[in-house]
């Protein structure tokens, strides 16, 4: 009987670990060490775009930075396809 105890409580702990894991934001999900900040700045923008019914994006970084457009973009789509 204790043995059963014991496994239901294990159970109910491990379950309880699942639970209590934070969600982290898409981009936090996607490996971008060795990219400029302008580009990590734009793929943030374009994943929140991607799940929002407005657009986040700034217009004059998006014409003149081609990093941050270039994140935008692919921020963008592979959040789009995530969601």
């Amino acid at each position: 009987m204790k043995a059963a105890y014991c496994g239901i409580g294990i159970t109910v702990l491990l379950a309880g670990c699942g639970i209590l894991t934070p969600e982290r934001k898409p981009e936090e999900r996607v490996n971008l060490s060795g990219y400029s900040a302008s580009f990590k700045q734009g793929y943030s923008d374009g994943c929140e775009s991607a799940g929002s019914r407005g657009q986040r994006r700034d217009e004059s970084r998006f014409k003149t930075e081609a990093d941050y457009m270039m994140g935008w973009n692919d921020g963008f789509s592979v959040c789009q396809r995530r969601r």
